[in-house]
């Protein structure tokens, strides 16, 4: 009896902690965009309302962020120019965009969901992305992400290319937090498995005793069937 009171005692702390667990929220697009890998990026469009449109591409991070009415909808790794062949930093419309188009510079090669911003050819545009700065100058991005932006833009959609030491600050402080709560989610995923497995325990002695009571029970009854009144 002592086991099965310590059992529930258990129970109920360890299903209090899981109970806190569920109540940690999925993750804002902010923390997402922070870790995403080469190729991976977030879209939710339906966070912000109607209007104007502004992207932002971080050289340090290799980030492409996009803002609509100054809410965050989109975030993406990006692949930008390489050494000596660096992507050019301002503020730069979107002055054509193609569905398919093909490099005049570079072999031919494909540039799907092109959106150039330079007359040299600076585009944004689907592509190859090996985890860092590897392109002839434009921005390369993961294809359903540039198909996505592609959907969203229009000619004139203002462009912000940037390699500011404090965007990458805050980059670097938004990992720092994003490791924090990776690490806070683990240590609850391990508490919701401790009250599972306590749950199970207390279930497996909860019968035990109840089998023992039901077992106690008919002994008694049949002690009491077989005493004859005098």
């Amino acid at each position: 009896m002592r086991r099965l009171i310590a059992l529930l005692v258990l129970t109920c702390a360890a299903a209090s902690a899981s109970a806190r667990a569920s109540d940690v929220q999925t993750m804002p697009i902010e923390l997402r965009a922070a870790t995403l890998g080469p190729g991976q990026y977030v879209w939710e469009a339906s966070t912000a309302p109607p209007g104007a449109l502004f992207v932002v591409i971080n050289l340090t991070s290799q980030r492409a962020m996009v803002y609509r009415e100054g809410v965050l909808i989109g975030a993406s790794t990006i692949s930008t120019g390489s050494k000596d062949r660096e992507t050019p930093i301002g503020i730069f419309p979107i002055l054509e965009k193609q569905l398919e188009h093909r490099s005049s510079t570079y072999d031919n090669a494909p540039m799907p969901y092109m959106q150039r911003l330079t007359s040299k050819g600076v585009a944004l545009h689907a592509g190859n992305l090996p985890g860092y700065a590897a392109s002839h100058g434009c921005i390369r991005l993961p294809v359903g992400f540039a198909k996505l932006l592609y959907g969203a833009t229009q000619v004139g959609t203002p462009v912000m290319i940037t390699d500011s030491a404090q965007v990458a600050e805050q980059q670097r402080r938004m990992d720092e937090f994003v490791r924090a709560n990776d690490e806070f989610v683990r240590r609850r995923a391990e508490q919701r498995a401790a009250a599972d497995r306590a749950l199970v325990e207390f279930e497996k002695a909860k019968a035990e005793h109840e089998e023992a009571v039901r077992r106690h029970n008919a002994e008694m009854a049949k002690l009491q069937s077989g005493v004859v009144p005098k």
